[in-house]
């Protein structure tokens, strides 16, 4: 294990080339398999650890650049003055003016699979440390204050009614789903459940609103 001041020297060297690390490159850099003793070394001179990635990187306090939702990305790896992804969520929700829904969450934190976010709302909402509501359709997550939450979901429904504009891709995606997946199409909350995965976020709302533009009907068979 390199000394105090070594280890220092080194770190700060680390990181301002490489900006992020995982704990099996901090292992070499400080010549040791102790992850105590690692942490020891980090937390002296201050660390954070991703909100992504199962908070399996790692940075010094001093390297991210945070924009105005206290967010910062290298590569595809999130950090965030909130720490863990549960208190990032929070912290978005009650921040924002009008809660957010997840396909606006998911916009922010950039997870490489949707169902990640999703579970942590669900633990949230259950956790009562967010609440939800159902907006046109479509699900807001609010504050779990019930007097911010109302103020939020009032400014929700005075927003423009003009919706969100779905890609060319998301389109496509719903289309191939829907027309090679069985013979009869399923419902749309079904359609948008199974491309969650894939990372495709949809609502059942918006699917809806494809097949209607292209004259697909649910429960009806799709031509051979």
């Amino acid at each position: 294990m390199l000394p105090p001041d070594a280890s220092e020297n080194a770190l700060r060297s680390f990181f301002q080339k490489h900006r992020i690390a995982q704990i099996s490159e901090l292992f070499r850099l400080l010549e040791t398999r102790s992850r105590m003793s690692v942490f020891r070394r980090l937390k002296a001179i201050g660390y954070r650890s991703s909100f992504t990635h199962a908070g399996r990187y790692y940075t010094l306090a001093n390297v991210p650049r945070f924009d105005q939702w206290g967010l910062w990305f290298h590569r595809d790896v999130g950090f965030s003055c909130a720490g863990t992804l549960k208190a990032t969520v929070v912290e978005l929700v009650e921040g924002s003016a009008t809660g957010m829904t997840p396909k606006e969450l998911l916009a922010l934190v950039k997870l490489p699979l949707a169902n990640t976010l999703y579970n942590t709302l669900h633990e949230l909402r259950h956790g009562v440390r967010i609440s939800r509501q159902e907006l046109a359709g479509r699900h807001i997550y609010l504050s779990a204050d019930p007097g911010r939450a109302n103020e939020q979901l009032l400014k929700r429904r005075q927003e423009p009614s003009a919706g969100v504009q779905m890609s060319n891709e998301t389109v496509i995606a719903v289309l191939v789903e829907a027309l090679q997946s069985a013979e009869v199409l399923v419902a749309p909350s079904v359609l948008a459940s199974r491309l969650a995965p894939r990372g495709v976020v949809v609502t059942a709302v918006e699917v809806e609103q494809i097949f209607t533009r292209y004259g697909l009907e649910p429960e009806k068979k799709t031509a051979d």
